[in-house]
């Protein structure tokens, strides 16, 4: 499942380039949402109008707020910005989540895991290598998207005590489907119908990737699925390779590997705090 999750997502993110060729990203993050939200259409039928019961729905219009300008930052970053090294520094989500649950709701974070984050920024400083090379405006786009989707992360934790998954996914496509279409109205194109099929793909591995990286988290244990996620760097980096012509450089390899180890690292200690408990 986790691996299903890490090639739908790079296929998702290697389509998103592509199509951005001929479509802005702001319009193409609309219809990711849109068809995001019809490929739940069946999960609705079988469960009826219970998944529309939220109990903070308020939060979850700020969570989609966040949300949205993340996927935003995200989807420009792709279509400026090499494969390899957009997926790599993405890595960094699950170190900033850590850090903001510390700081905002009050998580004990303890010495190793607070190493772990530091040495996964300095892997971020090995892919952007600030003051050695020109500062590369996607990278940095793709390191604030990751901040930004590090804050929905904790939104999403603090949502899990009330809603279901299924809520939570649900009124994430219902609240960013309309946000998401005030920026596109400023670059909006009607799409072709082979756009129209790109799209619906684009959706529906968006979709895929959420819950199989959800059954795989509920189905195996952290410490042995989350070192599968690194399968998204070795795909982004071929698929960059042989469709794109963009060749990973050294930096980027070297980086995406500090940052996965630290990200995998924080996410199994979580893990293992949370079963003693």
């Amino acid at each position: 499942m986790m691996l299903v999750s890490a090639g739908a997502f790079v296929v998702m993110h290697a389509t998103i380039r592509h199509v951005s060729a001929a479509l802005h990203p702001f319009e193409i993050a609309f219809f990711r949402n849109v068809f995001g939200v019809i490929v739940l259409t069946p999960l609705l039928l079988r469960y009826g109008l219970a998944p529309l019961k939220a109990r903070r729905p308020g939060l979850m219009a700020v969570r989609s707020v966040f949300n949205v300008c993340a996927m935003l930052c995200f989807f420009y970053a792709l279509s400026i910005a090499p494969l390899a090294d957009v997926s790599a520094l993405s890595f960094t989500a699950p170190i900033f989540a850590t850090a903001l649950a510390a700081l905002a709701l009050g998580e004990v974070v303890r010495i190793r895991r607070w190493a772990a984050i530091l040495v996964g920024f300095g892997g971020a400083m090995v892919i952007i290598r600030p003051g050695f090379a020109q500062l590369d405006f996607g990278l940095l786009l793709t390191l604030f998207s990751s901040f930004l989707w590090a804050i929905v992360i904790v939104m999403i934790k603090v949502l899990s005590r009330t809603d279901s998954s299924l809520t939570i996914t649900l009124y994430m496509g219902l609240f960013m489907a309309p946000m998401a279409l005030i920026p596109a109205l400023g670059v909006w194109r009607w799409p072709t119908m082979e756009q129209y099929a790109w799209l619906l793909l684009i959706g529906g591995l968006g979709t895929v990737a959420q819950i199989a990286f959800a059954e795989a988290l509920k189905h195996g244990e952290t410490s042995i699925v989350m070192p599968f996620d690194f399968f998204k760097l070795i795909l982004a980096a071929l698929i960059g390779w042989f469709v794109f012509s963009e060749a990973p450089t050294l930096f980027t390899v070297a980086g995406g590997l500090i940052i996965f180890a630290s990200a995998t690292y924080i996410a199994v200690r979580e893990a293992k705090i949370g079963l003693r408990r």
